[in-house]
């Protein structure tokens, strides 16, 4: 069938370039329109329900809003995890659904689900769902400064929020631009208690006052001289003069008016998020938030182009600060293997035009390169495949294997014309015998190199079987790999027979006239002829050496995937709960301050608590700095990124704070998938919470003690401060009041509920209705608060309440409607496995659960452990496939399982490789090695398929003997030494680019790399010397029964 095809492209030549051209203009078209990103997206299919729940603790959130949200979304189809965050005021839920779910088909259901909770909750508690983003789509962060010192932090947020804000929401893709820090200006009525008794009102009629002063209606319309007048009464207060002018009661004949019994003043609202620039002092921030699955770069570009243009819009002296901008990772990113991909192309060039010394038979192997990519990416446009570092790096490995088939049918075709030259002196080769001698160079080895190739796309099946994560991440560079040897495989039984004919013309250099083959015959001839005189001392040495590899393999460490250096950096520490906004601003000072100090760092941009996003489920005592770091130009000598995290470790060292450093991106999807900020958490589950902050203590204590942990936190889940108010119902009854009033005082008066909001053209600003400071301080003062009751009488609330001060949750967490706690574990200077065992050995040892208590292992190692169990699955799989393409090859199951059983000898160099470049075992080397068993495959298979026509040469011409056989092994192997060096050279070629490469993305593709060089060293000694041998030992009977057909 592959004959026929090749056949058939030469017969239709013409057709065949046509198609060329076409594929070339449709392949630059996608090249030039192909989204472009840092990393594929990530993130889990999610939906986020934000309630908020004013001046509320967050045990009462947990129980009115988060448990009966939780517990009902727990039945959403396709839901596999539902994670529960309860903050003061704050309730969300985040439902994580299966892979390959919906976006907008899982929000309907979460909204259908929605409304039959909908009744359960408070009346002041409303659900609304998220972005449709996730954290990962922070793609721009900006700072609002004011350099004049004429505009306060309460003027700069109003700009942000009214009008910044708005600006960039109307552009495409982006879902939401979140605020933080800076002040919220609000409208504070403080009442005064004695003047509030002394005319007999109550705070409720006070708060009924206000919201009747503060509203606008119409009056439909009047018709006057035939034209229609709209009418309006207007309302909305508008100042502070006009809050003390609303009429409250009636005094005799003398109106009581809000300025007789309160002070309205101008404030800032309660905040739950902070921001800090440089460690100079607050700031206003700004979050572009990127709508799931769109193009990152296209919008950032977007955005900048939109506040350029705002900034002529800004008051004098303010300035946008960019403290985080994505685009610059990308930009890296896609430069770097941009970069890699030109040099690729360069080596193999080069590799090609010296083995082959004749030009045009080269262009032939180098013109196929560029097409099989454009190819490649036609593929990835049309399935809506990003590019990015991995679907680019897909691509790059796969170079040096997509010009073998080219190379050896070139080898191939130069040894005919050779042969027809040798057979006809004198003769020119031209015309239609031209063309049959190339056409039947590829015929014979063109089905096999295609099997070969198909074997090299085909091995990357376990790769497309990982989930989640990690089947996100290394998804794309299987999909681009396959499409790039798929292409090779295509256009090797079609456009490069055709490319041999018009190209291979001329004088064609003899084999003997090249020095490097020469060199290379001489070689290998005189180690080939002692293999052969010992074939079974050498299988026995390929076995020695295949167990040298058990050495190295038991000293590998671990890991999910290398760190990818983004060129920014997230400083994550978490505080100790209970911190208020004061000091939590401060501490963000001081720790900028601290950053900014080392001299590579360009800009820190520090935030405390959460943004104005459901995307940030952050309490107060959370830290997330930014750090944008001067070009590599700029830093000292010798620094490199890990020493710059060690120093940054060293110079910011605050009591009550422990250090995390985590690249920003690696750290939203981290947060998004488990929820867990470091790479490995510890999350303990129960039902008492005193219980989970035990064990989670105890696990703390344990992880400080386990080698390669930097540092360990675990939640403090009953270290939040709490004033209780405990009513005492019939002493309420007694005075005519039931719980409900006590309730309203309290909420109204400590807590200063807002009860409305003021108008003022776009802006609308919070009223916020309270008692003064100095009567609600100290839990004495609270229980001396003077309350109303009904009937006109004053009694304090001391009266019908005990108020004292406990402990109980600063913030609760829960998965699956679980309350749990969770430990965050950095590792640093350790493989993660080996660091994840012992911690395990160490806490099984030493901790003992409750019943109903569990404990589980989550971060990076839930990753890690979750394809490790996958691969285990698959790669037998993968075998057998590989296994049955090689019995269509060869139609033999003798020499099927002889290429089979050399695959673990080829995997001996990529072991030892690793080992001596000391990087861990990972998912990324994981990859690197099933590339390899693929290309392995393929040596083989040539090797096979010229020993193979050498014996059936000589059986044909009758010589079946032992000494024949050698003879055509000899033939088979030391004559197509060539093509054999060329397909190791172009692979060599085209990962060294990889493996030695810096810059972004290299992190994970040298890890690819690596096994795939290491195994170019064991795998061609294998083809060149295992399987002569060991094809002679198969044989070798048949061969003796033929001479000795008598015996």
């Amino acid at each position: 069938m592959i004959a026929g095809l090749i056949h058939w492209s030469v017969a239709n030549r013409f057709l065949v370039l046509l198609a060329t051209l076409f594929t070339v203009a449709w392949g630059i078209w996608s090249v030039k329109t192909t989204p472009i990103d840092a990393l594929p997206d990530l993130s889990d299919v999610q939906v986020i329900i934000r309630t908020a729940y004013p001046g509320q603790a967050p045990q009462i959130v947990e129980n009115q809003v988060t448990y009966p949200l939780a517990t009902t979304m727990l039945s959403v189809p396709g839901a596999k995890t539902v994670r529960g965050f309860s903050f003061f005021g704050d309730s969300f839920v985040y439902v994580i659904f299966e892979d390959g779910t919906d976006l907008y088909w899982a929000r309907s259901r979460v909204l259908e689900y929605l409304s039959q909770v909908q009744s359960r909750m408070p009346e002041t508690a409303v659900p609304a769902l998220g972005p449709d983003a996730t954290g990962v789509g922070w793609i721009y962060q900006y700072a609002l400064v004011d350099r004049s010192g004429k505009h306060d932090l309460a003027q700069l947020r109003t700009l942000q929020d009214w009008f910044l804000k708005y600006e960039l929401k109307t552009l495409p893709n982006v879902a939401e631009v979140a605020t933080v820090g800076g002040m919220v200006k609000q409208y504070q009525v403080v009442l005064d208690p004695v003047k509030l008794a002394s005319f007999g009102i109550t705070h409720e009629q006070v708060i009924a006052a206000i919201r009747s002063a503060n509203q606008e209606t119409g009056g439909a319309v009047l018709e006057l001289a035939e034209t229609e007048f709209m009418v309006r009464a207007s309302g909305y207060l508008a100042n502070v003069a006009d809050f003390r002018d609303i009429p409250l009661r009636l005094a005799g004949t003398t109106p009581v008016s809000l300025g007789d019994v309160a002070h309205i003043q101008l404030g800032p609202e309660m905040r739950r998020g902070i921001s800090e620039l440089n460690g100079e002092g607050e700031a206003v921030g700004g979050i572009v938030v990127l709508r799931s699955g769109k193009n990152a770069r296209e919008t950032i570009a977007a955005v900048k182009t939109r506040l350029d243009t705002l900034k002529a819009s800004l008051p004098p002296g303010v300035e946008i600060v960019p403290t985080y901008d994505r685009s610059k990772l990308i930009d890296r990113a896609i430069d770097n293997l941009t970069h890699k991909l030109i040099e690729e192309f360069i080596v193999v060039a080069l590799v090609c035009v010296v083995f082959l010394w004749h030009l045009r038979s080269s262009l032939v192997a180098i013109v196929s390169l560029p097409l099989g990519v454009l190819i490649a990416f036609i593929v990835m446009r049309q399935q809506g495949v990003n590019a990015n570092i991995m679907s680019l790096g897909g691509i790059a490995i796969a170079i040096g294997a997509m010009v073998d088939a080219a190379v050896v049918m070139i080898e191939n075709a130069h040894k005919k014309i050779e042969l027809w030259n040798h057979a006809h002196p004198g003769a020119t080769l031209e015309g239609e015998t031209r063309w049959k001698v190339v056409t039947d160079a590829a015929c014979e080895v063109g089905p096999a190199l295609f099997f070969s190739l198909l074997i090299i796309t085909l091995s990357f099946i376990p790769v497309f079987t990982l989930e989640a994560q990690e089947g996100r991440l290394f998804g794309p560079l299987a999909f681009t790999k396959t499409y790039a040897m798929a292409a090779a495989a295509g256009l090797s039984v079609t456009l490069i027979p055709v490319l041999m004919g018009y190209w291979i013309r001329g004088r064609i250099p003899d084999e003997t006239k090249n020095p490097l083959n020469r060199w290379l015959i001489r070689a290998y001839q005189p180690l080939l002829d002692a293999v052969l005189r010992h074939p079974k001392l050498t299988m026995a040495a390929a076995v020695l050496i295949f167990l040298t590899a058990l050495w190295p393999v038991s000293r590998l460490g671990g890991e999910f995937l290398p760190p990818l250096d983004e060129g920014d950096l997230l400083y994550m520490p978490s505080a100790l709960p209970g911190l208020s906004a004061q000091k939590a601003s401060e501490l963000l000072q001081q720790t900028n301050r601290l950053i900014k100090s080392v001299p590579e760092v360009a800009s820190v941009h520090g935030k405390a608590g959460r943004a104005e996003t459901a995307t940030d489920p952050a309490p107060l005592e959370m830290f997330e700095t930014i750090i944008q770091f001067k070009p590599r130009e700029e830093w000292r000598s010798g620094m490199t990124a890990d020493k710059l995290v060690e120093e940054l470790d060293r110079a910011v060292r605050v009591p009550g704070l422990a250090n995390i450093w985590i690249p920003p991106i690696r750290n939203r999807i981290d947060m998004l998938a488990t929820g867990i900020k470091s790479p490995v958490g510890v999350k303990i589950a129960g039902s008492n919470l005193a219980d989970i902050d035990r064990i989670a203590q105890d696990v703390e204590r344990i992880a400080k003690t386990v080698p390669g942990v930097s540092s360990a936190l675990a939640e403090r889940l009953t270290g939040g401060r709490y004033i209780d108010v405990d009513i005492d119902r019939a002493t309420a009854a007694r005075y005519g009041m039931n719980i409900g009033d006590v309730q309203s005082a309290v909420a109204n008066l400590i807590g200063g509920e807002n009860i409305g909001e003021t108008v003022e053209g776009l802006a609308r600003y919070p009223i916020n209705v309270r008692y003064p400071r100095e009567w609600r301080d100290t839990p004495a003062k609270l229980a001396a608060l003077p309350i109303l009751t009904p009937s006109g009488s004053q009694i304090t609330l001391g009266t019908v309440a005990t108020v004292k001060v406990t402990d109980g949750p600063p913030m609760l967490k829960s998965e699956n409607a679980r309350p749990s706690g969770w430990v965050y574990v950095d590792v640093r200077g350790r493989d993660l496995a080996s660091t994840v065992a012992d911690l395990q050995a160490a806490v099984s040892a030493q901790v003992r659960l409750e019943p109903g208590m569990s404990l589980a292992y989550s971060g990076q190692f839930e990753f890690m452990e979750r394809a490790n169990a996958r691969l285990k699955l698959v790669v037998p799989a993968t075998l057998l496939i590989i296994f049955a393409l090689l019995y269509l090859t060869f139609s033999r199951f003798d020499e099927a399982a002889l290429i089979m059983a050399t695959l673990p000898f080829a995997l001996t160099g990529g072991v030892w490789f690793l080992y001596a470049l000391d990087y861990q075992l990972s998912v990324a080397t994981g990859v690197g090695f099933i590339a390899l068993a693929g290309v392995s495959a393929e040596f083989g298979v040539i090797m096979l398929l010229y020993l193979k026509n050498a014996w059936e040469a000589k059986k044909a011409a009758g010589q079946t003997g032992e000494a024949d056989l050698v003879d055509a092994i000899r033939e088979g192997a030391v004559q197509r030494v060539r093509p054999k060096a060329m397909t190791v050279a172009v692979i060599v070629a085209g990962l060294l680019p990889i493996l030695l490469g810096s810059g972004t993305g290299s992190e994970v593709m040298s890890r690819i790399a690596a096994p795939m060089v290491g195994g170019m060293v064991s795998a061609p000694l294998l083809s060149l010397f295992v399987v002569p041998a060991a094809y002679l030992l198969m044989r070798r009977r048949a061969a003796l029964e033929s001479a000795n057909p008598e015996a």
